[in-house]
């Protein structure tokens, strides 16, 4: 099959790793390299696979449930968070425990519990059996509701219409999500708003590029894993701003040939749990069947960072002091 003259790939920006995946990742390294191994994570640390078999290959051991890590072990906690009872579980299986929770994740459980212990009713938009849905729901279980789009909204009941505070998962679609507030707020004209959106930044930025690169694309090409909530919205991102197609795939080697029939742009971005080698790939696949020609489509520019977590950043500075005492100890014996 030959593809068709001018064809061009659009590349997104930003695209891949978010502050939040890019910490949780380091994180299980720098467990590895300051504990040894195994370190055992509590569901997979991000949503791609991946990410999960290289860090598997290092030591990593990715557990479902509390009760497998064996006792005085070390567990670390998701980038998507995790409900009260976990630390618990941890605390009585004497884990020492390391929090992985993207920040912008916490952002969300602290606005929950403040909310619960101001009686709120709690409308928690997102999707049914999300890590990221079980971990803020068990903030506040006596409080919250889950809201799972706008076709849910007719089923919600509340003790009062005065009293009720919308919150969301971080990874959803924005649109998706607006049209959920709409109708709760169409219901309950009352719906008070978090102080600040809870769609994380840059779920908010990746999809804003997929709208701009969509409108332009035959085919996008969405590079992330099936479990990955974010990944997935930017499929259907994809097709809403105009795309006639848009696939999700892990690898360069899931791409079907048959995608490019007629195709004359292709659109390419990634997950935020997504690391740049995988979309090397994809073009490279690409560019080995005439689409060698990489167009940037600019929707922002991302700085944010997130420090280690405080139980890591602990253990390495306690470390590195050991380690500027011994060196003073040793030239004070060498003079």
């Amino acid at each position: 099959m030959r593809p068709p003259a001018g064809r061009k790939v659009l590349l997104a920006a930003p695209r891949g790793y978010c502050a939040g995946v890019d910490r949780a990742v380091i994180a299980v390294e720098k467990a590895l390299e300051q504990y040894g191994a195994p370190v055992y994570v509590r569901h997979e640390i991000v949503h791609n696979k991946y990410v999960v078999q290289s860090l598997e290959k290092k030591g990593a051991i990715f557990v479902e449930r509390t009760e497998e890590v064996p006792p005085g072990n070390i567990v670390m906690f998701s980038a998507h968070g995790v409900a009260p009872v976990v630390h618990e579980e941890a605390k009585r299986g004497r884990l020492a425990t390391i929090d992985a929770t993207c920040p912008l994740v916490t952002k969300v459980h602290k606005e929950a519990v403040r909310y619960a212990k101001e009686d709120y009713d709690i409308l928690l938009i997102g999707h049914e059996g999300h890590e990221e849905v079980i971990g803020t729901s068990g903030e506040a279980p006596d409080h919250i509701q889950l809201v799972d789009g706008p076709e849910d909204v007719d089923k919600v009941e509340v003790r009062d219409p005065s009293k009720i505070v919308w919150l969301s998962q971080t990874t959803l679609s924005v649109d998706e999500t607006m049209e959920t507030v709409d109708a709760l707020k169409t219901k309950f004209p009352g719906l008070v708003s978090p102080p600040s959106d809870d769609i994380c930044y840059a779920t908010q930025n990746r999809q804003l590029a997929v709208k701009q690169m969509g409108a332009e694309a035959d085919l996008v090409i969405v590079v992330g894993s099936r479990n990955s909530s974010n990944s997935k919205r930017l499929v259907e991102v994809a097709k809403l701003a105009g795309a006639r197609e848009a696939y999700l795939v892990d690898f360069a080697a899931e791409i079907d040939e048959a995608w490019l029939e007629g195709v004359t742009t292709v659109g390419v971005t990634s997950g935020a749990s997504v690391p740049e080698v995988l979309v090397e790939q994809v073009l490279e696949w690409l560019a080995e069947r005439g689409y060698g020609d990489v167009e940037l489509v600019k929707a922002a520019e991302e700085s944010i960072t997130f420090s280690l977590p405080k139980e890591l950043r602990r253990d390495l500075r306690a470390e590195a002091k050991a380690a500027t005492e011994d060196t003073e100890a040793t030239e004070d014996t060498d003079a």
